[in-house]
């Protein structure tokens, strides 16, 4: 973990993985003391913002610091929340060729889609998109080798070791495995986001 410049009003985070940065995001979520404003998870990064007035930087670096050393367990962000559900139909167009490329039946992909539970790592791409990791996901999937200039609203993807729900139609360059009529992203509701980072998602085969 290291520190790197970021203004006169936030602290940036660099971490070592993933899984790092999934603890390290939910040890501060649990200990959050005032002038915190905002906790933004990335990749490989936590931007943490803070009201200057209430909290100096270099008050906020020291319980950054505290809360890595009392231990960063990868789900414990998401702890406490509850577990959004989406409703899958598993029709994919890139469903069977990735079953080739892997190895495995494309019923396997399913199972082993529906039967892990998911963290909100991040989100990004586009309003809405939630970048979901697992410990219970076992495939490192390839990107298309051609991004499609139109990937349908709903459109349920693997990509690394991410899975995704496309809030709304846009090009996209991830293995299409799925979809829903979840919603993913509503303007007018608190959070507008339906995944938000910490939190936990399982997907549910549906018949079309």
């Amino acid at each position: 973990m290291r520190f790197l410049p970021c203004g006169d009003r936030a602290v940036l985070v660099e971490c070592d993985s993933q899984s790092a940065v999934l603890g390290l995001h939910g040890a501060l979520a649990a200990s959050r003391p005032p002038g915190i404003i905002e906790l933004v998870p990335a990749a490989r990064t936590v931007l943490v913002v803070v009201e200057p007035r209430v909290i100096a930087l270099e008050t906020t670096r020291t319980w950054i610091e505290r809360a890595a050393e009392g231990g960063t367990p990868e789900r414990r962000a998401g702890a406490g929340s509850p577990v959004v559900v989406i409703d899958t139909v598993y029709d994919g167009d890139d469903l069977a060729p990735l079953a080739d490329i892997l190895g495995v039946s494309a019923r396997e992909i399913v199972e082993r889609h529906t039967t892990a539970e998911w963290d909100v790592a991040f989100s990004g791409f586009a309003p809405g998109f939630a970048y979901l990791v697992s410990a219970d996901w076992p495939f490192d999937v390839p990107r298309l080798d051609s991004p499609r200039t139109r990937v349908p609203r709903g459109s349920v993807a693997l990509a690394a070791d991410f899975s995704g729900v496309y809030p709304r139609e846009s090009p996209g360059g991830w293995q299409l495995i799925g979809r829903t009529d979840a919603e993913l992203w509503n303007d007018t509701a608190d959070p507008p986001a339906l995944l938000v980072p910490g939190g936990r998602v399982r997907f549910r085969e549906v018949a079309p």
